[in-house]
């Protein structure tokens, strides 16, 4: 093909408008699922202060082993997108079935090790004793729940690496919805159903797992997209498959457990110490943040997508354009955030109804939260484009020396030398640790390292099973 024939598809495919087709669907999933967390979280906190303090940690300890797994689910996204742009199209559903298969297995071993080991993990992090029995009951049901959502991690990239993103915004929708109500029966007792705090919180977001796992494995093997990509039957299992997600796999998912999980449980395990004002203050903040920065994951979820094809049409060129298109993207929303949460921090916290004390320690961690916003954005973009590249080993190596060096070593300072600070001190430290970590990974993908990393060198040129996506 010649460069006048390319030229138009490369315009395009470095447009915003493009952008916009692609990640759109998946933005609009991850603010759907944000918003329904944040709902989530709000009943809890109408419910109790106690179950509001609770509820988040148990998410960080149930997300901390899944997280692993939904890091290396994230290459399914890799490994697809790149065989959609070389047109190995059978490739793209064998690929979703293995990780499946990968996720059952590691569930039932977290599963085995987590359930037993609950009350001892929340002891060690020094959670007040009041909370621990909520914490223990939440993470168990969550960890039933894991063995649904693999499906839904394992079909979601495939999807997105197709550059199907609007099944995921269908799907996540309507479970959400589900979710939403079933949490309010459960959590107040409401239409019948047994009062039943924090578990029914626990219970109503496995209720919406179940429906988005049966909608999306329906979609995947429906008719049209077996006739393209053998849904149906690729299902062999394929060690070499399931070595190539581990191989590549395995540092994203650890940047993942680092970055997503043990970061907020680090931070929590430090926050601990001062109390449960500090503990709800600091779930409020969270609980905040995740409707800054989702729609970037959404973003950043996309563009792995979008520069996995285009390495798999052997076009970085085009890759790197979409990268910076959408940082600029990106920076410019969370900027935009961060200025409304110095400007607005005492309305936004308000609206959690916490205790005083707990009110004013929230107010100014969201100045903290404000001020690293923009790196944040260059943290998740970068993080996705060099997913899609499959330079998932620096992300490893990076996102650790940060947990460790500077909020793990760095807030064990800080509460140590400044105990005064209260829960300020710790979220300093956070706050460093996104800045340093967000210039890393620009520093990294400016470097063009990535621009030599060739996943199916060990494999023959591949023959599509029809020629008609």
């Amino acid at each position: 093909m010649s460069d006048r024939q390319k030229k138009p598809l490369d315009q395009d495919e470095t447009s915003l408008s493009f952008l916009i087709k692609i990640g759109g669907p998946m933005v609009i999933a991850t603010v759907s699922y944000t918003l329904m967390q944040f709902v989530d979280r709000l009943m809890v906190a109408k419910y109790s202060q106690e179950a509001l303090a609770a509820v988040l940690p148990a998410s960080m300890i149930s997300f901390v082993p899944s997280s692993f797994l939904l890091g290396v689910m994230t290459t399914v996204n890799t490994f697809v997108s790149q065989s959609f742009g070389r047109r190995a199209y059978q490739d793209c559903a064998h690929y979703t079935w293995q990780a499946m298969y990968l996720g059952i297995m590691y569930s039932c071993f977290t599963f085995a090790i987590l359930w037993p080991l609950a009350p001892t993990v929340f002891q060690w992090m020094g959670q007040p004793t009041e909370i621990i029995p909520l914490e223990v009951t939440y993470l168990r049901i969550m960890l039933l729940g894991q063995f649904v959502v693999v499906s839904i991690w394992a079909t979601n990239q495939f999807f997105m690496g197709i550059h199907q993103a609007k099944i995921t915004m269908i799907t996540a929708l309507i479970s959400q919805v589900v979710n939403v109500l079933a949490n309010y029966a459960l959590i107040f007792g409401k239409w019948g159903f047994p009062e039943m705090g924090i578990a029914g919180a626990a219970w109503g977001t496995v209720i919406g797992a179940v429906v988005n796992a049966l909608t999306r494995v329906l979609w995947f093997l429906s008719p049209s997209f077996h006739k393209t990509f053998r849904s149906r039957t690729s299902f062999r299992f394929d060690w070499a498959k399931i070595r190539d997600l581990v191989k590549i796999g395995a540092p994203a998912g650890f940047a993942l457990m680092v970055n997503a999980a043990f970061v907020g449980a680090l931070l929590f395990a430090l926050i601990g110490r001062f109390g449960t004002a500090a503990q709800a203050a600091t779930s409020a903040v969270y609980s905040c943040m995740t409707l800054s920065f989702m729609p970037v994951v959404g973003i950043g979820i996309a563009l792995t997508a979008t520069v996995g094809k285009s390495i798999g049409r052997n076009r970085k060129d085009i890759a790197t354009k979409q990268t910076s298109l959408c940082l600029r993207l990106s920076m410019g929303y969370m900027g935009l955030v961060g200025i409304l949460f110095y400007l607005f921090r005492h309305s936004i916290i308000s609206i959690w109804d916490l205790t005083p004390e707990a009110s004013v320690l929230g107010a100014k961690i969201l100045i903290c939260a404000a001020i690293f916003q923009i790196f944040d954005a260059a943290v998740i973009t970068y993080n996705g484009a060099l997913r899609g590249a499959g330079d998932t080993l620096w992300l490893g190596l990076i996102t650790t020396a940060g947990a460790v060096l500077v909020l793990g070593l760095g807030g064990w300072a800080i509460v140590t030398l400044a105990p005064q600070l209260n829960a300020i001190g710790p979220w300093l430290a956070y706050t460093l640790h996104v800045i340093l970590v967000g210039l890393a990974n620009r520093w990294r993908f400016k470097s063009n390292h990535w621009h030599d990393i060739d996943l199916f060198k060990r494999q023959a040129k591949a023959i599509p099973v029809e020629d008609c996506v």
